[in-house]
């Protein structure tokens, strides 16, 4: 018999494009906990269910295999959500011209960068964590709160994160194309507005301290060109002798010291 599984992902994908939310909705889905039969003839439960999160529509639940599927979309995105609504984008951007300018594509390796700009990420958005943990995941787990309720408040420290670090002519920017006239407060700034101001404010900022950071080793690489050219090894290539000359140069300053305690005390105000 053919693999039935992509005729009910096309069944699900049209009932999930084409029906209403009504049509779809049904009522919770029965505990998930199983019985199995003991030596002595009764029952005894081996599973317990798991605590999840449901998708709902009003007072009802949307059906399960729904669930899965859009909780597998959200995990999907759950890179990009990272990547572009905190710090990570400034940092890697920055780390990556950095290692350009200093002329070694290989060092230090692309997995060292992005760990390094994933760790300083975590540090810089902790303050958000707290507070989404505090305010939305707690009492969401504790029931306290609802499911809309947590995501409302988990989004409330996000979007200020996000707020303070976007430029006002950039959020300008994508409110006059979404016809947006203005908002009251955090809250009502929508998602799809702010998300893409807040990137292109980020790689401005990266691209400006890329600049910087390219200046020092570019006379690096100026100044020995000339001497080698004055001296007639014109068949020596430069890069042999200006890269340890801006190793050397990066050492002595200090430089990964400095690089990261400007890029993180830009968070903090500092």
């Amino acid at each position: 018999m053919r693999d039935a599984r992509p005729i009910y992902l096309l069944v699900l994908t049209a009932l999930l494009i084409g029906l209403p939310p009504e049509a779809i909705a049904q009522e919770a889905q029965p505990d998930l906990a199983t019985e199995t039969i003991t030596s002595s003839g009764g029952t005894g439960s081996v599973l317990a269910p798991l605590p999840g999160v449901s998708i709902t529509k009003g007072d009802e639940d949307l059906a399960l295999p729904i669930q899965l599927l859009l909780l597998l979309t959200v995990l999907t995105l759950a890179p990009s959500i990272i990547i572009l609504m905190t710090s990570f984008t400034r940092l890697i951007v920055i780390f990556s011209i950095l290692r350009t300018a200093l002329g070694m594509q290989q060092s230090p390796p692309t997995q060292i960068l992005i760990g390094l700009a994933l760790f300083l990420t975590f540090f810089i958005m902790a303050p958000v964590i707290e507070e989404v943990n505090t305010n939305a995941l707690e009492p969401y787990l504790t029931d306290k709160i609802t499911q809309e309720d947590a995501l409302a408040l988990a989004a409330v420290p996000t979007k200020a994160f996000m707020l303070e670090q976007t430029r006002d002519k950039d959020l300008m920017l994508f409110m006059d194309m979404a016809g947006i006239d203005g908002f009251a407060d955090v809250a009502e700034v929508p998602l799809h507005v702010l998300v893409p101001a807040f990137v292109i404010s980020e790689l401005r900022i990266a691209f400006q301290i890329g600049f910087m950071l390219f200046l020092p080793f570019l006379i690096v690489d100026l100044i020995v060109a000339s001497v080698l050219m004055s001296m007639g090894m014109m068949m020596l290539p430069p890069v042999m002798i200006s890269l340890p000359i801006k190793l050397l140069l990066f050492v002595l300053t200090d430089g990964w010291y400095l690089l990261v305690e400007s890029v993180v005390r830009g968070y903090f105000g500092g």
